[in-house]
């Protein structure tokens, strides 16, 4: 069914595209050009013609691009927030308790009294800027 939409709805496209190069335009066109009364419609007929048939295949496009999404929001299936399964959630980490350096100590100073406690205390240290 979708795929039938969708041709003629391509089909349609293509026909507006074409109806729409063979207006006259300011600075001509490109099939209807200049011709004088002798021509199969006079300049009126033709203008009348190609904008009701570009107004015919304007709602036609139109009309196929809402059934197409309505098409497309059918296959979509609803989620229901209430019969949602939770994952099972990790142990958050342990916090660090923050430093009694009156106030001043911040995540740095936490992370180098960490490193200061795990070092082994008989190796070589690596030296620290002050």
């Amino acid at each position: 069914m979708q795929t039938v939409i969708i041709i003629i709805h391509l089909m349609i496209v293509s026909a507006l595209i074409g109806v729409v190069l063979l207006q006259r335009s300011e600075g001509g066109g490109l099939g209807m050009g200049s011709g004088g009364g002798s021509g199969f419609m006079t300049g009126r007929g033709t203008a009348n013609l190609l904008t009701r048939t570009t107004a015919f295949l304007a709602i036609g496009f139109f009309i196929t691009s809402l059934f197409l999404s309505w098409l497309a929001g059918l296959e979509r299936k609803p989620a229901s927030i209430l019969d949602t399964t939770t994952a099972p959630t990790s142990q958050p980490g342990t916090p660090v308790p923050p430093t009694s350096s009156g106030g001043q100590g911040g995540v740095l100073d936490t992370l180098r009294q960490q490193e200061q406690k795990q070092a082994p205390s008989g190796g070589p240290q690596v030296p620290r800027s002050q």
